[in-house]
């Protein structure tokens, strides 16, 4: 680790503990940030970083808050201890040390990783939450969430748990975007239209892509999960999108039966996305784009609003 100081909301999210956490082990345990720079907050060493590590280790063990701070406190060297007492601590991993797989992603998702594991919903909240105000919407989905989502099913599909961890995670993310699609509610008409295919059930990408269009400030009607290709030709005669995005994350929800309805429709869209890994590219019908990933989406979107909105003023 680079010898950097960091403040206390960087270290909740390598943590994966929530600001308060971190002010409650100050408060109580002593295990606060030790630099201080004059008329600065004061900043957390590594040192500080490493004790905390083996707080949060300890804690997340059983140990008690006050046993495990006072074995915190007493490392000589807690970067490089391996032993303390009867509790084996060992130093921080490369991964991060949760068990959740989050390949290259940064240190905020291996933070995020761990407080699923513990099925911590307000240190993951908070985490969604910072992000998303610091980075974006695209940001988040690609660099912190995508990453602990895919970890989450490799891990499933290898010993078939987690599944308590995937839904805690999906409803805080669910939560995190519709706040973000609150707090930036678009003006004119909803030119975009979103869909999952038929007996599609994951709707969390299009969730994320709902949350960025809001705020690329595009207004966008949502259908949510399992639209029925009938429904789906309703909605669209009914409301006259500019484009539709039909999401599949599976194959067998990846009928292009669903994209040819639409393309012959009464209101035809102007653009029809297949956005999803169920989608196989040379199974699509002609004039259907398969985005590669959300910002490319949002992106196609924004250009079919404004394109649409030109020709109006015209």
């Amino acid at each position: 680790m680079a010898d950097e100081a960091l403040s206390a909301g960087a270290v909740a999210r390598r943590l994966g503990v929530a600001v308060t956490t971190l002010r409650t082990w100050h408060q109580r345990y002593g295990l606060g940030p030790s630099q201080h720079i004059p008329g600065h907050h004061r900043r957390y060493t590594p040192a500080d970083l490493a004790r905390l590590e083996i707080m949060r280790r300890l804690t997340a063990e059983g140990v008690s808050p006050a046993e495990a701070a006072r074995w915190a406190r007493q490392a000589p060297d807690p970067a490089s201890t391996d032993t303390i007492g009867h509790h084996r601590v060992r130093p921080p991993s490369r991964d991060g040390g949760g068990t959740i797989p989050v390949g290259r992603a940064g240190p905020a998702a291996r933070g995020l990783a761990r407080a699923a594991m513990r099925l911590d919903a307000a240190s993951i909240s908070e985490t969604i939450a910072h992000t998303l105000a610091a980075s974006g919407v695209v940001a988040t989905w690609e660099g912190l969430l995508r990453p602990v989502l895919a970890g989450i099913g490799e891990r499933h599909s290898a010993t078939a748990g987690l599944i308590e961890v995937e839904h805690l995670v999906s409803r805080c993310v669910s939560e995190a975007f519709a706040a973000a699609s609150r707090a930036k509610v678009p003006t004119g008409p909803a030119r975009i239209l979103l869909s999952c295919a038929d007996e599609e059930q994951h709707t969390l990408p299009l969730e994320a892509l709902a949350a960025a269009l809001a705020e690329a400030g595009v207004s966008y009607r949502m259908l949510g999960a399992r639209v029925p290709v009938g429904a789906l030709i309703e909605a669209v005669s009914r409301t006259g999108p500019a484009a539709v995005v039909l999401w599949s994350h599976t194959r067998a929800t990846a009928d292009p039966g669903q994209l040819s309805a639409l393309l012959a429709a009464p209101r035809r869209p102007l653009l029809v996305l297949a956005a999803g890994p169920g989608w196989r590219a040379d199974s699509l019908p002609a004039g259907v784009v398969r985005p590669v990933d959300l910002a490319e989406a949002v992106s196609l979107s924004v250009a079919v609003r404004d394109s649409l909105d030109q020709s109006t003023e015209g």
